[in-house]
């Protein structure tokens, strides 16, 4: 059963994450985003079990991904909500795996390509989960502080240089490698020196932001590369 739940949950964070386009995540608010995202989830999971005849739990977790994103569309659109969100996500995956396994919907795990799945899920929660989770609290830090205005930049640089930074780290840390975070930590460093010494808040604002970019993607690469091991 531990190699069904992990192709369920590599294939929600796959498809959550990193088959999520900027313009699919806008428009969820609208009910054909919304059902083609679940969809894609539901899809996605059908492939990756590689049983062709397990169509009954793709099909509840296509009902239970859209009515948990519709849920969340009703609520604030802070990083409480989308922790709370990817735990509901989970949690109904296991419960239907506890169900459906005994039921005989879900024979056990008998497909090839488990430990890549699981590399890319991890992939897609350290550079694109982590920042999202980034990008929630992140808004929250300019709207509290006013920083908004104070950050200059190119569209979407910000986002770009972090998703690099988590994507470089994961991959530090799957060859073996963790001395190169050290190195990256150091080198951002002296880039941000002279934008934020003179404003102690952006300052502040820029470390918080660094340092959970940083630590979420060694925690998802280092969580990932644990799974693995034990495949």
């Amino acid at each position: 059963m531990k190699e069904i739940f992990l192709v369920l949950v590599s294939a929600h964070f796959i498809a959550d994450f990193l088959l999520q386009p900027d313009w699919l995540q806008q428009k969820k608010c609208r009910l054909w985003a919304n059902l083609l995202h679940a969809a894609i989830v539901a899809g996605l999971t059908g492939l990756l079990l590689q049983q062709w005849t397990a169509w009954f739990p793709a099909a509840l977790i296509f009902v239970s991904h859209a009515t948990i994103d519709a849920v969340k569309q009703r609520v604030p659109d802070t990083w409480q909500s989308l922790c709370v969100d990817q735990g509901a996500h989970v949690l109904f995956l296991a419960a239907i795996l506890l169900i459906g396994h005994p039921l005989g919907w879900l024979d056990d795990f008998r497909g090839a390509g488990l430990e890549w799945m699981v590399l890319l899920a991890g992939f897609s929660m350290a550079v694109q989960g982590a920042g999202f989770l980034v990008g929630k609290v992140a808004t929250k830090l300019q709207e509290e502080n006013a920083l908004a205005e104070r950050i200059n930049g190119l569209e979407n640089g910000g986002r770009l240089i972090g998703q690099l930074e988590r994507a470089l780290i994961f991959l530090f840390v799957m060859i073996g490698q963790p001395v190169g975070i050290g190195f990256l930590v150091a080198a951002k460093s002296i880039l941000r020196f002279g934008e934020a010494r003179d404003d102690q808040k952006l300052a502040e604002y820029v470390l918080i932001g660094t340092l959970l970019s940083f630590g979420l993607a060694i925690a998802a690469a280092a969580l990932t590369q644990a799974i693995v091991k034990t495949i």
